[in-house]
């Protein structure tokens, strides 16, 4: 069996001194979940310093720890009856509105629940396959706690398509978000090129050198007395870019606890970002078609408050 396991070896920093080993093995495993990496430590595949240890084990610096993935095993992705708020569909693609706490698609130790179970039944099954059986459909991606429009794709002539106007930075994609502080231009363009944290593998970051050119665009909707309502507009698509952006200028967004402020003096469950505008040429009649996506319920009472 032990032919079977793929090894990763880690040697920890001082920057993880006492974090749980079950947490620090989340943050540099990425596309792990904890609770999968509490499985595995349940199991005795991961050793720290040549001794099996619990998942509360707390670290110390220069430890050295290895873990033994079991081999992939590929999952059926079943078709789950969740209801879904579909802004625009036809027989190519269809754009919902995803709402808050929902995966897009499938991972590790996580095959149900998410938008592409959803899709599944919803559309019967008939869902592009270019990206394989656990991201059916999907071109594009939004965090979980990120609402709003989302296009997902019937077939593959609309998802190279879709693809290539991503590719070309063509398709219409507006967020709003509530921000912390008061930003006083009325708009302006934020670039940097995005990439891995150095220091961190489960964040993204605005890097010197290397990383991939990033620019986001924003104009202030509504000023408050300690935060802003913003629009973003998205001139690239990288991984949290707008959230890596705003908190790169000092506007971390209202709720974002990994590029913001831990506390919010508000019950958030992550951050205030809606994927609100999404406009694309349609992959087979070339008509322009574009979405808008309601705020949801918690984003209007929050702007309530604010006012």
């Amino acid at each position: 069996m032990e032919e079977m396991l793929k090894e990763f070896h880690f040697e920890v920093s001082e920057e993880y001194e006492g974090e749980r080993i079950d947490k620090y093995l989340s943050l540099v495993m990425e596309d792990v979940t904890r609770s999968y990496i509490q499985k595995l430590l349940a199991e005795k595949l991961a050793t720290v310093n040549g001794k099996e240890v619990k998942a509360n084990y707390k670290l110390k610096s220069d430890d050295e720890v290895r873990l033994f993935l079991p081999p992939a095993v590929m999952p059926d992705i079943e078709p789950e009856d969740i209801p879904l708020s579909v802004l625009y569909e036809d027989d190519d693609v269809i754009v919902v509105n995803k709402p808050k706490g929902m995966v897009v698609h499938p991972a590790a130790g996580h095959y149900k629940g998410t938008l592409v179970n959803a899709v599944l039944f919803h559309c019967k099954g008939r869902l592009s396959g270019i990206n394989g059986v656990l991201r059916p459909g999907i071109v594009h991606r939004i965090d979980k706690d990120t609402t709003g429009s989302l296009i997902i794709c019937k077939n593959d002539y609309a998802h190279n398509d879709i693809a290539m106007q991503l590719k070309e930075h063509s398709i219409v994609r507006k967020y709003h978000a509530i921000v912390c502080g008061v930003i006083k231009d009325d708009e302006g363009t934020i670039t940097g090129n995005i990439g891995r944290h150095p220091n961190d593998r489960k964040k993204m970051a605005v890097l010197k050198q290397g990383g991939k050119e990033a620019v986001t665009h924003y104009k202030v909707l509504q000023r408050f007395e300690k935060y802003t309502y913003v629009e973003c507009v998205l001139e690239t698509g990288r991984t949290h870019q707008i959230r890596v952006h705003m908190s790169h200028i000092g506007f971390p967004l209202l709720g974002d606890e990994v590029y913001g402020r831990k506390e919010s003096p508000f019950k958030l469950v992550g951050q205030c970002l809606h994927a609100k505008i999404l406009g694309f040429v349609h992959p087979r009649t070339k008509e322009y078609i574009e979405t808008n996506a309601p705020l949801p319920e918690y984003f209007e009472n929050l702007l309530k408050k604010l006012k």
